[in-house]
């Protein structure tokens, strides 16, 4: 082999090398991109498909998660408007604006009126005493004035006939009935276990939290001790007007229906992950006792509807779900709000 070839043939295996080493180090940033990928995919079908105590909507991203903390700040505008009259532009009337008067009108007025001092009611010219010629409004404000939890001791008086003891010796005695309890040995009262409820259903606050609000405000009450007030009292005294509600409902004249999806934990029969139905009847609007009437079912047969409304003959107001069909007696009646999104499904001759 001549010097020529020889060195050809070095500068050739030089060239295999570096193309090795260059191929060798893509393959490892490959594999590390891949294991990545497969782990945000693993991550992904875990939050998608896995079993969980909270729902994942309420789980955020960092960045959002940070956003709950900083919402008034980031949400702070010095040149937002205070709430005045409407305001009028071309071809459109916006939304009136309500004033401080109809943002909190049913809430109770306290004036607060400041006054001078003794000294400072003297005229500074002549020294008498000047008199009050009127008052100036200054400024208006919210306040709010925190919970108050007080114990509420019952006693009843007992009473003696001192004229039958003294003729006969024997006195007739006799005392108030004491009123019912909401739950016996027990210190629930109406208004407690209502803040209770309104707190959970109404403003979504568990009762675990509810027992370090409660803690902090010098209350050793346990969550399930709560769970306690809200079941016992819901079977109690909310059932029976349930159940007047149910027999009530067909009745109406107009019913509103709709169903959402709800997920259950630990029912029988069901995984955590599978998804059952809650159902709502509302009456009218001009209907003279109000109802809203949910009923739970673990799927969506249109039988549900069709056994609660089997003697309901008037307008039932639902979205286009054909299971509502199965009310036989009743009127169908289309929903305005999913009737602005309809589209035909083809334009019309």
């Amino acid at each position: 082999m001549s010097e020529t070839e020889a060195k050809e043939l070095l500068d050739t295996v030089k060239k295999l090398n570096k193309m090795v080493d260059d191929l060798t180090a893509e393959n490892k940033l490959l594999k590390q991109k891949l294991d990545r990928m497969n782990e945000l995919l693993l991550i992904a079908q875990r939050a998608r498909f896995g079993q969980s105590s909270e729902k994942r909507g309420y789980v955020l991203p960092d960045s959002e998660q940070l956003r709950i903390f900083n919402e008034a700040e980031q949400a702070q505008d010095e040149k937002a408007e205070e709430p005045t009259e409407k305001t009028l532009v071309a071809a459109h009337e916006r939304k009136k604006k309500r004033s401080k008067e109809e943002l909190a009108k049913e809430l109770p007025i306290k004036e607060i009126c400041l006054d001078l001092s003794e000294d400072q009611k003297r005229c500074p010219a002549c020294e008498h005493e000047m008199t009050c010629i009127g008052k100036k409004f200054l400024y208006e404000e919210l306040q709010i004035i925190p919970k108050q939890i007080i114990r509420i001791q019952y006693y009843a008086n007992t009473y003696a006939c001192k004229h039958c003891e003294e003729q006969t010796g024997f006195g007739y005695l006799t005392s108030v009935q004491a009123p019912a309890r909401l739950l016996k040995h027990s210190l629930a009262s109406p208004s407690t276990v209502a803040d209770v409820m309104t707190q959970k259903y109404a403003n979504g606050i568990p009762l675990y939290r509810q027992e370090q609000i409660w803690k902090r405000e010098g209350v050793e009450l346990s969550r399930a001790t709560l769970a306690n007030w809200v079941n016992e009292v819901s079977k109690r005294w909310l059932r029976p007007l349930y159940r007047l509600m149910r027999r009530h409902l067909p009745k109406l004249d107009v019913i509103h229906a709709d169903e959402t999806v709800v997920q259950v934990l630990k029912e029988d029969g069901k995984s955590a992950t599978s998804e059952s139905r809650m159902w709502v009847y509302a009456s009218g609007r001009y209907c003279t006792e109000p109802i809203r009437f949910f009923e739970y079912q673990p799927d969506r047969s249109g039988k549900h509807p069709a056994a609660l409304l089997k003697d309901f003959s008037g307008c039932l107001v639902t979205d286009g779900y054909a299971g509502y069909a199965r009310v036989s007696n009743a009127k169908r009646c289309g929903c305005w709000a999913h009737m602005r999104k309809w589209e035909p499904a083809t334009s019309p001759a």
